[in-house]
């Protein structure tokens, strides 16, 4: 029971709070998974360390809910990150982690540039992501023999990531190089100080069977980063008046569930899960430009336990991905907006207990 309890646990955790498959931001700030992992409660280790890759590519284009028939690949963005945590483990269901994400991620078009039928070209950004720092406590007291328990987590996300980076963006069919910020979902971090909330749970059904359930939401008060969005452009009268011509700084959410099944030293995971968006912050304004909306995937994963060390795939795929308008477009008289997805996420990594 005390292994199913362990593997449950981690289980709930694996998952990346990151940039949700296209333009959708969702920062990339949970370290090795959206979750941290396992408490006191369920190792007799002092700390554990993650170490999380993650990659997606992002060329489908979707205004609303419905997939645009554009040629393939005209936009591109690719995002890599590799996430090292550090997680203490305390006395009593507590421990606190400290997230370390290290970012390159890049966007390919010509439309930033010179234009259609003009050649591509690249703009990114690599270096520290934002950094978090979170509190856990497990409600109830831990036991080999519970059948349930809930974690809630309470912490910061620091702006410690670049979100100003500039790239060169090429204009009068290629004659023209101008030095300005990258896009949004290329940035490495949102310049906000952010409060994470979190709510984890498991329930053992059998020795084989357990479910889990994940619930992250990240308040950012601060409305503008002062970023503009205008890649070297000069903004129109009715831009400056929308707000339109700096990057919002938004609010971010996550959802888990599923199931897990344990075979011997393998688990293998099944479940849904959705990032997003909103429009509206829940704390301070919303202007600014944001690509908000929300991802639905499919997210099976595997993983491999070692007495030490557990190795981990997950491979989230898309349902369905909706585009929302945000406060900059409305005030702008749009009633759609283009927005980017892929197809599918990798997470794969390990985990150390010392």
């Amino acid at each position: 029971m005390k292994k199913i309890l362990t593997l449950s646990a981690a289980l709930i955790f694996f998952s990346q709070l990151s940039q949700g498959q296209g333009c959708i931001v969702v920062r990339n700030v949970a370290g090795y998974g959206q979750y941290n992992l396992k408490d006191r409660s369920f190792t007799t280790s002092d700390w554990q360390i993650g170490i999380n890759n993650r990659y997606f590519k992002a060329y489908r284009t979707f205004v609303g809910h419905k997939e645009v028939d554009t040629l393939q690949n005209t936009n591109i963005i690719k995002s890599y990150s590799l996430d090292i945590t550090a997680t203490r483990f305390l006395a009593n269901g507590w421990s606190i982690t400290l997230d370390l994400p290290i970012g390159y991620n890049s966007r390919s078009t010509n439309g930033e540039h010179s234009g259609a039928g003009q050649p591509f070209h690249t703009t990114s950004a690599f270096g520290l992501g934002d950094i978090r720092v979170t509190v856990y406590k497990w409600l109830l007291n831990p036991s080999p023999t519970q059948k349930i328990n809930i974690q809630l987590g309470l912490g910061l996300k620091l702006p410690t990531g670049d979100y100003q980076a500039q790239d060169y963006f090429y204009r009068n069919h290629d004659s023209t190089q101008i030095l300005a910020p990258v896009s949004a979902p290329v940035q490495l971090g949102d310049g906000g100080l952010g409060i994470i909330t979190e709510l984890n749970t498991f329930y053992i059904i059998n020795k084989t069977f357990s479910v889990y359930g994940n619930f992250f939401y990240m308040f950012n008060p601060k409305n503008v980063n002062g970023v503009s969005t205008l890649e070297g452009r000069t903004p129109s009268q009715a831009q400056i008046l929308a707000k339109w011509t700096v990057n919002s700084v938004p609010d971010q959410f996550s959802l888990r569930a599923g199931l897990n099944a344990l075979l011997g030293n393998w688990l293998l995971s099944a479940g849904l899960r959705s990032d997003g968006v909103p429009i509206h912050d829940v704390i301070g304004r919303s202007d600014g430009l944001r690509r908000s909306g929300h991802n639905v995937e499919v997210e099976p994963g595997i993983m491999y336990n070692f007495k030490k060390i557990s190795v981990y795939l997950y491979t989230p795929f898309l349902i369905y991905h909706n585009v929302s308008v945000d406060v900059a477009d409305k005030n702008l008289g749009a009633s759609a907006v283009p927005g980017g997805s892929g197809d599918v996420m990798f997470f794969f990594g390990a985990l150390f207990n010392l």
